[in-house]
């Protein structure tokens, strides 16, 4: 059987596809026929990507997601090589910023909120005429993390914008129910990728890695947020759980506030350092 044209064939946009989740998702709508573009500050990293996705129906762009105007210029440009449609758009693109917030310095702090925050909005903002006109079976999905759950000691800066990629989520379901669009958010916890491998605070020399495996804590494959989000775009949930870790915390943050509280002090200086 033949399959769909380039008219019908339904596309995907990625940010952060050099790697990671992005990278995970890529092959993951690739192997099912979709047409992957990926966005990234990473050339290298996206020709990677696009080497393991069989087949001619990809695409690549060099995108800033802290810049508003190039955001329309990476959307325009992945819409016509798709045949003239985006079918769902992935907020992912986002850097880890761990350390007492005493320590942190303001580039650290506005990079950040402006890659994990800003990037976010603007990608919806732009997005939504596209994700309008391919309604209503279109969808926007934002990674969002089980620090958006919440918060705990040396993530103040990083919780604070996955808390708010949550409440953003919550409201575009609203605002863009009326169009058709599904927006959903996906808490992951600790995932198999690069970021892992990060101090995520410049004045530490202990990786990411190091302190989520002293802490007992379990490290999620990527292709599980790959299948998540697949899920998401076909179903109709607001928040997507992934990892033991984000299920536990969520269920208890719900019905132990007060043992979550005690445990996140208890734990100060584990994984905030």
């Amino acid at each position: 059987m033949a399959g769909p044209s380039s008219e019908q064939r339904r596309s995907i946009f990625i940010t952060g596809g050099a790697s990671g989740i992005g990278r995970a998702v890529a092959r993951y709508f690739g192997e099912r026929d979709w047409f992957v573009c990926i966005a990234d500050i990473d050339a290298t990293g996206m020709e990677d990507t696009l080497g393991l996705i069989s087949g001619g129906f990809k695409y690549s762009h060099l995108l800033d997601v802290r810049d508003r105007t190039a955001w329309d210029v990476a959307l325009e440009s992945a819409a016509t090589a798709a045949g003239g449609r985006i079918d769902a758009m992935i907020n992912n693109a986002g850097i880890g910023t761990g350390g007492p917030l005493s320590e942190l310095e303001t580039e650290e702090i506005d990079r950040c909120l402006d890659i994990n925050l800003r990037g976010v909005l603007y990608g919806a903002q732009a997005v939504y005429p596209y994700l309008q006109k391919t309604a209503p079976n279109s969808a926007l999905v934002n990674i969002a993390s089980a620090a958006g759950i919440t918060g705990g000691s040396g993530m103040s800066v990083y919780s604070a914008t996955k808390f708010a990629v949550r409440g953003i989520t919550e409201s575009l379901d609203a605002e863009w129910a009326p169009d058709g669009i599904k927006v959903s958010s996906i808490c992951p916890s600790f995932i198999e990728t690069p970021l892992l491998n990060g101090t995520g605070n410049r004045k530490s020399n202990e990786m990411v890695r190091d302190r989520v495996v002293a802490a007992g804590l379990e490290i999620t494959p990527v292709e599980e947020v790959a299948e998540t989000i697949w899920k998401a775009i076909h179903g109709d949930s607001l928040h997507y759980l992934v990892g033991k870790t984000a299920r536990d915390l969520n269920f208890a943050k719900r019905w132990m506030p007060g043992r979550v509280r005690k445990q996140q002090r208890a734990n100060a200086g584990l994984l905030g350092r």
